[in-house]
């Protein structure tokens, strides 16, 4: 079992920027693809970024392509999102998920991760 927890959401004005960290527990990280995905009002989860397990390969949704980052540190057991010139329709709950490696590229699609975090809000205004 993989425990996430997601940090970092908050409030921030339009062209700010925020980074979330996602900080696992349980099994060796290094071994686990990490994502990013975001849950907007009304809205299905969408697909963000991923970073496979030792951090050479990324994917990024088209939506965030230049202005987000995604990065990981294996010797904190942390993933990050930097979000740059944020808009409000970056406004969602923001998941990080996990599944043990062996994929390239890592994977978009929500259903094929396994483990996921609680969630953090980030709210962007206009």
């Amino acid at each position: 079992q993989v425990h996430l927890v997601e940090s970092g959401g908050g409030l921030v004005q339009a062209g700010g920027s925020l980074r979330l960290s996602c900080t696992a527990s349980g099994r060796t990280f290094s071994n686990y693809d990490m994502g990013w995905f975001r849950q907007a009002p009304g809205k299905e989860r969408e697909f963000v970024m991923a970073i496979n397990s030792n951090g050479g390969r990324t994917v990024y949704a088209d939506s965030v392509k230049g202005r987000f980052t995604i990065s990981r540190d294996n010797a904190k057991n942390t993933v990050y999102l930097q979000m740059n010139s944020l808009t409000p329709e970056d406004t969602a709950v923001y998941y990080c998920a996990a599944y043990e490696s062996g994929t390239n590229p890592p994977r978009t699609i929500a259903t094929m991760y396994d483990y996921w975090g609680q969630g953090t809000q980030v709210t962007v205004s206009s």
